[in-house]
Order: C-alpha cells, then structure tokens, then sequence
C-alpha cells in the first residue's frame, strides 16, 4: 500500500469516528516475487536485535557491571518500543508511502544496532530503544503490505514473513555466542547483525514498486468504517490476545537461556535451545497461516497450540532439568500462536484500510501490555530467588492466550 494511503489505517483506535478520512485513491506496492524476496529479508530483521542479545545478557551484564534491574529493563524495552512506535506507523506509511516507510524503518534499525554496542550500559539501552522502533514500524506495516500487495496468497506470503521472522530469531540466538568467539568479544558479535539489515534495506528498495492508482471503492468513508475501533469489543479481544502471546514470546526470547543455565545447561547449548524454539516457528509458520484462512474458525488451532505451550512452560517451571529439550520444543510449537494472531488480523477485517487500523491497534497496545512481562518474568526472579514463580506467571499468561484466542477465532469482521 504505497500512499497518502494507509486508509485511515491511521485512525487509532482513541481517534473520533467523525474524523476518519479515507482517500480516494489508493497505489499498493506491486506484488512480484522480489518484493516477496524483501518482505522476507524484511521479515529476518525482526528478531535479531532481541534474541541476540538476550543469548549473550550474562557476559554482556557482566562485562559493562550492570545490575539486575538493568538486565530486567533491557529485556522489556524492545516490547515497550514495539507499542510506542507502532503509534506512529500509520502516520509514516501515510506521509511516505508504504516503500519508503519500510525503507526508513530499516534504516533506523541498522542505526540502533550500531550505535547500541559503542559505549556503556545507557548507550546499550538507547541503541536497542532505537533499533527496535525501526522494528516496531515494520511489525505494523509489512503485514498490511502482504495483504493489500498479495490479496490472492495471503496465507502463503503470510507464512513466509512468519517463517522468515522466526528464521531470523533463531540465527540471532544460536550465531551470536559463537561469533563473539570467532570476533573477539560481544561487542563485533551484536554489531554484526546490522550488515543483515543493510541488506535487507538494499532488497527492500530494488523490490518495493508502486503500481498504478485505483479506484477505491466509494470515495467517502462507511458508517463501519467510521467506527472507530475502541468501540469493537472484537477488536479489543484480538489486541489482548496478540498482547498476550507477545508477552509469552518475549519473556521466552528474553529470559530462557538464563533459566536454562540455571538449570544446569552450558551457555552454548542454552542459545542452541533458544534457537531451536525460533526455528519450530519456520515450518509452523508455513502451516498455520495457509491452514488458519482455509478454516472457517480458527479456535481449534489456538487450542491445540496453547495446550501445547502450557505443557513447555509446566515442565521448565516444575522439572527443568528432566527434560530441557522437549520442555523447549514444546514452547517453540506453542509459539506458533504469532503467525496465528497475524492471520488472524487479516481475516477479521474487511479492507486493507481496515486491517492497517487492526494492526495499529494490536500491535501499539498490545506490544506496550506485553512490556511488562519479561520485566515482571526478571524481577519475580529477583525477589524470589528461583525461576518457579515467574514461570507459573506465565501458566495464568497461557490460560489466558487460550480463553481470548477461542474467541477471535470464531468466523466474523470486525
């Protein structure tokens, strides 16, 4: 979606009805295979910048003598910039188009990358705010690119941004602590990561076409698509749900090597087993999406997938040394509940207009309700002593996900 345009994917979900202005034409980026090639490189970028360092926060923490509660907001941050910056998504892919937005974003990404592992504890936490607001605009916009530029394979591209974003997630977690080896220090291994996003910047722009106007159906708003979203119970559910399963994704990506290590597992393998849990996302992310827009209802699949990731997180809160490898494929298949909330994005909405204000929403709320669990996941650990109590937190967290996902699931549009 290329425009002034992101129909009143802009107005939020606090914005009047009265106010929502939708234009009336409308340019979508040209959905060829190379712009499916950037999406997807696009899409490697989206994890790194977590996984990465939460792989390495020991010797990092260690190495700059930073505290407890310094490694407990780091981990939060990239989840708080998600719901800050999301806000001003829709704004950018309406001043600048959906290409040049994304290309900004990923610029800004490799700003934050570099700049966060020149200096001390501060800069490290300023350079990850930074790189993951390049993050948060593309979680925003890319899925409505994927939807408005691929109308006819929306579960198949779906799927493909899905898998590459937990593809890049794993690399993140099981590259890193080996190349700080290879590179001389954790410094050059976290730094690194920015020459995948100048190349994913360098796709991004030889990919994303505009093509030619269209009519939009109707040139004055709908009288549902004056309705502003705060007043969509739908809407709020499936803002908690995608919330919620961010908040299980990022306590995970943020603190399981540091339990697992505690447990009893070397550095190494334990950024393995993190990788592994990026990696299951690869194949469920080629699954669910197809499967989810073929299925009239997509609460069947939220309960399989749910039961799944309860079972992972009750056997690292009550046995993590028995069994770390199936405890850690178990939360990985679990996981597979983000492709799930992304689809279910497009399907409960009508219009692309429609899906960049749900996304909007989603992801702006909901990634600010999930800051607060790897944050809460740390200092639970901090007062308790242990990982036992954190990670029964997350049990009620999953009961959750699976009592919200049940109802965004049944068939209806917002």
């Amino acid at each position: 979606m290329a425009v002034k345009d992101l129909a009143t994917a802009e107005a939020l979900p606090n914005e009047g009805a009265a106010e929502a202005v939708f234009p009336n034409r409308h340019v979508a980026l040209v959905g060829t295979g190379l712009l499916t090639v950037g999406v997807a490189l696009a899409a490697t970028n989206l994890r790194p910048a977590v996984t990465s360092l939460s792989s390495m926060l020991g010797d990092v923490r260690g190495s700059l003598g930073a505290s407890s509660t310094w490694a407990s907001v780091i981990t939060a941050v990239p989840t708080l910039c998600f719901g800050l910056a999301a806000f001003a998504a829709p704004w950018l892919g309406r001043r600048l188009g959906m290409a040049r937005a994304v290309a900004l974003s990923l610029t800004v990404l490799t700003v934050g990358l570099l700049l966060r592992v020149i200096d001390g504890p501060a800069v490290l936490l300023g350079g990850t705010f930074i790189a993951c607001a390049g993050i948060a605009v593309c979680n925003v916009l890319i899925p409505v690119v994927v939807k408005d530029s691929f109308p006819k394979k929306l579960g198949l591209v779906t799927g493909i941004y899905t898998a590459a974003l937990s593809a890049g997630g794993a690399f993140g977690a099981a590259l890193t602590p080996p190349l700080e080896s290879w590179v001389g220090g954790w410094r050059p291994a976290l730094g690194a990561w920015a020459l995948l996003s100048i190349g994913a910047l360098v796709v991004w722009l030889a990919g994303a076409r505009h093509g030619a106007a269209t009519r939009v159906a109707g040139g004055t708003p709908t009288r549902n698509a004056r309705r502003s979203l705060a007043r969509s119970p739908l809407a709020w559910v499936i803002t908690a749900f995608f919330g919620l399963q961010s908040l299980l994704a990022y306590a995970v990506m943020g603190w399981l090597p540091q339990v697992l290590q505690d447990a009893g597992v070397d550095k190494t393998t334990s950024g393995v087993l993190l990788a592994v849990t990026m990696v299951l996302g690869v194949p469920i992310s080629l699954l669910v999406p197809p499967i989810a827009a073929r299925w009239s209802s997509q609460t069947p699949m939220v309960l399989m997938l749910g039961t799944t990731a309860f079972a992972g997180v009750a056997g690292l809160a009550f046995a993590p040394a028995a069994a770390p490898g199936l405890w850690v494929v178990l939360v990985g298949i679990g996981m597979g509940m983000f492709p799930l909330a992304l689809t279910m994005i497009s399907l409960r909405t009508k219009s692309s207009a429609d899906t960049a204000r749900l996304s909007a929403m989603a992801q702006s709320i909901g990634y600010l309700v999930s800051a607060s669990g790897p944050f809460l996941f740390g200092v639970l650990h901090g007062l308790t002593g242990g990982w036992t109590v954190s990670l029964v937190g997350l049990l009620v967290v999953v009961t959750l996900i699976i009592g919200l996902g049940s109802i965004a699931g049944r068939p209806r549009t917002i």
